[in-house]
């Protein structure tokens, strides 16, 4: 992994505008703050995982670092060169170089398309010198790369299961050799022994391919195995921000000790045993969430000033932050 930081996102904000369930006209419309306030750097060859319950705002955390969907406010700097409100043509020249995975491998690819033609159409955009020849050549040669062998390139993707479906989209956020790839939950979707296929590719292609990742997932036992950095968001903000070991042996803020109390241990002696954390209702609507801290109406130590205080996400030691005022 290079020291060099290639992503640097910057108090990223993004809002939408929710028109209230009323049927007077004049009703006033109401924010949702899907992410509030998110900053991270990445660097070369890494891979950061993004991990919290469903609605935190890690997908759309990941659209907006893509531009899919434009951010309210903050910065996103993609090596060196700040793209906030950069144009659709400058932002065409950062795709070549930022692909993404998403969670649905079917629901991604055109069911119009073959197989071929999917992969290549990257190529087609990025690289429109390329003759046929060649473009079939490096489609056929990426195929293989990722376990598809090359007699499939003219089926459709209805043709395929869905960690097959999931190779062909790696192979096509691929083929424009990137340097960063987002994986919006890329093995959700899957069977067990599938994510564990697609998690070990993702590894291996990372390490040829000098490939960065920012890995969004639900299930932190996944997350330990790819990422180097663990960031956990909860209600559109980041909680915790460590390396894997300081996060996985020592978790600093209580939301994400009851994410980890709650991964499945493969020893049945110690499964029976565990303390599992519940945490005490459902989480928060983000457009009305509580004041203070976000975590507090959930949080098992929390104390009269947790509703009021703002808690920081504060570096406390060896690149280990958390957003909490115990931590």
């Amino acid at each position: 992994m290079s020291e060099q930081t290639i992503l640097s996102v910057r108090n990223v904000q993004v809002h939408f505008n929710v028109k209230a369930k009323s049927k007077l006209p004049w009703a006033p419309s109401r924010t949702l703050k899907a992410v509030d306030g998110v900053s991270f750097d990445l660097k070369a060859g890494e891979t950061l995982g993004v991990v919290g319950e469903s609605g935190c705002g890690k997908s759309t955390l990941s659209r907006a670092i893509l531009n899919l969907i434009p951010a309210t406010h903050g910065e996103i700097v993609w090596m060196g060169k700040d793209l906030s409100g950069a144009t659709a043509k400058q932002w065409h020249g950062v795709r070549r170089d930022i692909q993404m995975i998403f969670q649905d491998p079917l629901a991604s690819l055109d069911p119009r398309m073959t197989v071929g033609q999917i992969i290549a159409e990257p190529l087609r955009e990025h690289r429109p010198g390329m003759s046929k020849d060649e473009m079939n050549q490096r489609v056929r040669a990426m195929m293989a790369k990722v376990g598809l062998r090359e007699q499939m390139i003219n089926r459709y993707a209805h043709e395929f299961s869905g960690g097959q479906c999931q190779r062909i989209g790696i192979a096509r956020a691929l083929i424009v050799e990137p340097k960063l790839i987002v994986c919006d939950e890329p093995v959700s979707a899957l069977d067990v022994s599938i994510q564990a296929q697609i998690v070990n590719l993702l590894k291996s292609l990372q390490q040829e391919m000098k490939l960065a990742l920012i890995f969004i997932a639900h299930d932190l036992a996944v997350v330990k195995h790819i990422s180097d950095r663990v960031m956990v968001m909860y209600l559109g903000h980041v909680m915790e921000l460590a390396d894997k070991h300081s996060l996985y042996a020592r978790p600093r803020h209580p939301y994400t000790r009851a994410l980890l109390s709650a991964i499945p241990v493969p020893n049945p002696a110690i499964e029976r045993t565990k303390v599992v954390q519940i945490l005490s209702s459902d989480i928060p609507s983000p457009i009305n969430p509580p004041t203070g801290c976000v975590f507090h109406t959930r949080c098992p130590i929390a104390e009269a000033r947790c509703s009021v205080d703002v808690p920081p996400l504060r570096t406390l030691e060896h690149g280990v932050a958390a957003a909490c005022l115990f931590a």
